[in-house]
């Protein structure tokens, strides 16, 4: 099997092992809240650990793959000139994330639902252990056929669970309903967050799939800042539910952003040729 077959597989396997430790860490949580009284000061302490030991990885035993031969020199990769050669299918991709971001706020708009419906505050990491371990067993299946099938047709599917991801949780108003609206969110993440990144892939030019990147977690970074603001200002203006339902309309708006596709960029998201 050709390597580039693998692309999206490989990327739904690093979400997965990377979901571990957001499942892992607010399990531990939960103990540590436990075995502190609810000292959160103890536990943040603890979380400090992990994080420099992922820097250490970093620093000594990552290495810097070497540079393909062949590819073009790119001398101000953020200049407009280079800016405008990632192309027409690569910014459609993006104008999709950063649509889909504004749907996807901040992860602790779900643990302030589940407040609200009566989850204790020691059981409140409870709600990212759900959210990610539906992620982590459904972001490499999910990767895997997305090899095989065309990938725009997987991210409808995950746009799709986000939508009633979003409806489950605004018409919800208790915890199993609040269970089942993250469920379903963890399983958009695994149908989406692999995908969105190969799409990057592969509509740049490979001289230029590090400013891709950049531009494209900057633009939907910003997107999600936005996103829970006006998340958090309907939560407070309107109620609860409107943040959901808000968030399912932008959904669909990026949904029929990705049905267009096709006709704009028909080749993007086709399965690699072996």
């Amino acid at each position: 099997m050709r390597p580039r077959i693998c692309v999206v597989r490989a990327f739904g396997l690093r979400q997965s092992l990377d979901t571990v430790g957001a499942f892992v860490g607010p399990a531990l949580a939960i103990g540590l809240m436990w075995l502190s009284a609810s000292n959160f000061q103890a536990v943040f302490w603890v979380a400090v650990i992990p994080a420099f030991l992922a820097v250490a990885l970093l620093v000594f035993v990552v290495d810097e793959p070497e540079r393909p031969s062949g590819l073009r020199k790119v001398q101000s990769p953020l200049s407009v000139a280079e800016l405008k050669r990632l192309g027409l299918a690569y910014w459609w991709i993006v104008g999709i994330a950063v649509v889909f971001s504004l749907a996807r706020f901040s992860e602790a708009f779900l643990i302030l639902r589940a407040q609200a419906v009566g989850l204790p505050v020691m059981l409140v990491p409870l709600v990212l252990v759900l959210m990610n371990v539906v992620y982590e067993f459904e972001a490499y299946p999910a990767g895997v056929l997305s090899d095989h099938v065309n990938r725009i047709t997987i991210l409808g599917v995950g746009f799709s669970l986000l939508t009633a991801a979003d409806l489950v949780l605004g018409f919800t108003n208790g915890l199993t309903g609040v269970a089942a609206g993250v469920a379903l969110w963890g399983l958009h993440m695994g149908f989406t967050q692999g995908l969105l990144a190969t799409l990057v892939a592969d509509t740049a030019p490979p001289e230029l799939r590090g400013t891709a990147y950049g531009m494209f977690n900057l633009l939907s970074g910003l997107a999600l800042l936005i996103a829970s603001v006006l998340a958090g200002a309907l939560w407070e203006s309107v109620g609860p539910e409107s943040t959901f339902f808000g968030a399912a309309l932008f959904t669909a708006i990026a949904l029929v952003g990705l049905a267009a596709t096709r006709r704009i960029a028909p080749t993007v998201g086709q399965r690699a040729n072996v």
